[in-house]
This record gives structure tokens, sequence and C-alpha cells, in this order.
């Protein structure tokens, strides 16, 4: 029985079980560093009955993956936070410490829409965007890991005089195409905005420039895109005919652009996984 804990910035996912077909979960609000990982603690301590033997934990970061530390988080109370650490002491078990996303790849690939394909890239797009990318059947990390929400792309600003959502970056590509830059640049959230606003049209934009890169940076066979702002399901189909029309041509095999196919539970299981890996490793 494996523990999972998707660590976001606006919640924690938490699950017990072995993969998709035993999972249960829990969600609870990301408060304060330690009230956070004590409720998470609390739950997976009585759902597996004191049985866990190993936990996965997918945090948004930056992290440092050798500590276990969230690092350079804007979210000031969690910054240089000994996550791994923390869970570790608390439930006495091994722990496996990764980024959300790239759990939410591993997730994808395990069970999900990139089962069977040895590369591939998982982009998330809600409350920030990042990316977690498999290569040659391997998880991209590196000197520390990759951070796809921070680059920086093409921004006209006469067509688009926002100045960007990100503190440290300001139009990066998380700065102008996050939940939350939709909401100041529109004033409203993505989900109360009409079908035929012209946000969808700069969305779709932006996040086929960053997914254009990726695709001549990485070659994935398969580009999965989650998070709360793709549920306008309509964003799908837009990103795929601008990323077309951006590589014009040059790239002749573009990679399917699908949906997750494990829901929102792309980063809870990729964290069964990661524990589950950690464990037959001895």
């Amino acid at each position: 029985m494996f523990g999972g804990i998707e660590a976001g910035g606006t919640k924690f996912v938490c699950g017990v079980g072995s993969g998709p077909q035993d999972l249960v979960t829990a969600r609870f609000p990301t408060i304060s560093p330690a009230e956070t990982v004590s409720t998470a603690v609390a739950w997976l301590r009585e759902v597996s009955a004191g049985q866990l033997s190993a936990v996965g934990i997918g945090s948004f970061g930056p992290v440092d993956l050798k500590t276990g530390f969230i690092t350079s988080t804007p979210k000031a109370a969690w910054r240089d936070f000994d996550l791994a650490g923390n869970v570790r002491r608390a439930l006495g078990v091994p722990v496996v410490f990764d980024t959300d996303v790239n759990a939410a790849v591993i997730g994808e690939a395990r069970w999900g829409a990139a089962r069977g394909v040895l590369d591939c890239l998982y982009l998330t797009v809600g409350t920030g965007i990042g990316g977690g990318a498999i290569v040659g059947g391997r998880v991209v990390h590196g000197l520390t890991h990759p951070e796809m929400g921070h680059v920086h792309i093409p921004h006209n600003r006469v067509e688009d005089p926002f100045a960007g959502n990100c503190s440290f970056h300001g139009d990066c590509l998380e700065g102008l195409a996050s939940g939350p830059a939709m909401l100041k640049r529109w004033g409203l959230r993505g989900e109360d905005l009409p079908n035929d606003h012209p946000a969808w049209a700069l969305e779709a934009k932006y996040l086929a420039l960053g997914v254009a890169n990726f695709i001549c940076t990485l070659s994935p066979k398969l580009v999965v895109i989650g998070g709360g702002v793709m549920r306008q399901g309509r964003l799908y189909d837009m990103v795929r005919d601008e990323v077309q029309r951006l590589l014009a041509s040059y790239v002749e095999r573009l990679p399917e652009i699908v949906p997750p196919g494990l829901g929102e539970l792309s980063g809870v299981l990729g964290a069964i996984a990661l524990a589950g890996e950690s464990n037959s490793n001895g």
C-alpha cells in the first residue's frame, strides 16, 4: 500500500492505494506548511491504518530534488520548507520527491493517455503553468528540473498590453497564460468567460507558442495538457490549429495534443507510482 501527495499551490491531493483500481483520495486546502502537512499526514495514516510502504510526493516548486525542499516559491510561508523531510519523519517510511508535473507525466505514462509512450510531455495550465517530460522512457531532470512555465515567448504589447502576472519574470508563459493571469487581465476567471470571448484566442496563441517550442526542443510523440484552464474544452482544437500554423509544416509529424487520460488524478497517481518505484528498488 502506497501513499501519494500532489502538493499544489492551492490544494493538496492525497491518495492511498496501488493504482487507479483501488485509489482513495482526499483534498485539503494549501494553508500554512505545518497545518497542511499535519492534515495530510493524519489522513494518510488513518486511511492506510499505518500500513504504508512508501510515500511519493509531487510538489509545486521550484524545489530541490536532492533535499526535498521547496525553494524560491512566491508562496512566502513555504519558501525553503522541508516538505519531504517532514512527511518522512512523521510517517517513518521512505519518501520519493519530485515536481507535481513530473509526477503527472509519470502517472499519465503509467496508467493514462501516454501509456506505453516513451517520449511524452505533460503541461498543466492552472494556478501556474508547468511541464514534465519523459524522453526515452526517463523523466527529464538535469541540474534542477524543467521550468516550462517560465520560458519567454513572443509578446506583442500592442495586441496585448497586459504586463504579465509572474512575480519573477512578468510576461513569461505563466505570467501571460495561467489562470491568475487571465483573471488579472480580463477581470473574470476562465470558467466565467463566455465561449466567444477574445480571451480564448489569445490563450490558445500563448499556449501554442509554448507547446511549439517544446515540440522543437524535446520532440515528444504525445503532448498531454491538463489543469483548470483547459476545462474550456475548445482550447484543445484551438491550440492544435495554432501549433500547426506556427510550425508551418517544418516539423512534418506533429504529436497528438490530448487531455489527461486520468483527469484530475494524474498527479496523485504519479506520486503513487513514485512510491511504488521506491519500494521495488528496495
